[in-house]
């Protein structure tokens, strides 16, 4: 039988599919938000009247160089549309960069409400050619990168009681991509973070889910070909905001999204065998049954696999 993923109580506050998901009151973290898909996620979020912090170094793709000009041109849009917005140049690549980040929200706005996390950079080579140069910069800003951000952030959503926390993965950690091993890294270390965020947060209403988009930015626009056109970051942010939102009861979830279409991804355990007797060779003969994929369970934390395992054993 099939198990569907738990999910946490709705919070008081909630919203019918015909209201609109206001964010009034609520203030929001974008990072990488100097364009691209975090631009308009900064932009979707102000527009439901959010305050947002736009954070963005202003780096190459490859994360080398850094201007104040990319926050600050969005940060100017989102005022120039009636909304209320700061800039933000740091980093967040170190800890001391997150905290910085996290105190510009607390000081401008007195709290964090939601946190965005999509900053990112790129270092592709195949695996045969990849050195530690090339993995450590994208480990920095998109694994650690969240995590010095979400931290602090983190603090002040358990004294509210309260957090929204969006963060962005990629079908080459998910599923893998040639030339990618550093990237799939790091993107599949979000998964495994925002999972166990999910499990800790629940109880102080905290939220923290996934997405895996498909969009055309500066780090895609070459590789996606004649289907470009039709993959603007603008059909990822509504995902954004529906996570983002008080309204929204998923949590630990995955999901894909690009184009207008969303599907949830999830990481599913099949029925397997059971042989107090194993051996290689026991294995070799039954291993299409332990990869058959009917009636698999998908957990919600590792105590539910383990509750399966201590089941068949009984």
């Amino acid at each position: 039988m099939t198990q569907v993923l738990e999910n946490s109580a709705a919070p008081s506050a909630s919203a019918s599919p015909a209201d609109p998901l206001s964010f009034d009151g609520r203030v929001a973290i974008v990072t990488g938000a100097g364009g691209g898909l975090g631009r308009s996620h900064a932009l979707e979020l102000a527009r439901r009247g959010a305050m947002v912090v736009v954070n963005d170094l202003g780096g190459a793709v490859d994360g080398t160089g850094a201007s104040a000009s990319a926050a600050d041109a969005v940060a100017g849009e989102i005022e120039a549309a009636g909304g209320v917005a700061v800039a933000n140049a740091d980093s967040v690549a170190t800890p001391e960069d997150g905290e910085a980040l996290v105190q510009a929200a607390l000081d401008a706005f007195g709290r964090v409400d939601v946190i965005v996390n999509n900053a990112g950079i790129l270092r592709d080579a195949s695996f045969k050619n990849m050195t530690a140069d090339m993995v450590d910069p994208v480990i920095d800003v998109h694994l650690r990168g969240a995590f010095h951000v979400t931290r602090p952030a983190w603090t002040v959503m358990r004294e509210q009681g309260y957090g929204r926390i969006v963060t962005t993965t990629s079908g080459a950690g998910l599923f893998g991509n040639f030339g990618q091993a550093n990237y799939g890294a790091a993107k599949m270390g979000l998964v495994g973070l925002t999972r166990v965020l999910a499990v800790e947060g629940r109880k102080s209403g905290i939220h923290a889910n996934v997405i895996a988009p498909i969009a055309r930015t500066r780090m895609t626009e070459e590789i996606l070909g004649d289907e470009a056109a039709k993959l603007d970051p603008e059909l990822v942010s509504p995902l954004v905001a529906y996570l983002a939102h008080e309204s929204c009861d998923r949590t630990g979830a995955v999901y894909s999204v690009g184009g207008g279409r969303i599907a949830r991804v999830f990481l599913g355990v099949t029925e397997g065998t059971l042989d107090p007797d194993l051996t290689a060779e026991s294995i070799a003969a039954t291993i299409d049954q332990i990869d058959a994929t009917e009636g698999f369970f998908i957990p919600t934390k590792l105590t539910d696999e383990i509750r399966v395992i201590y089941n068949a054993l009984s």
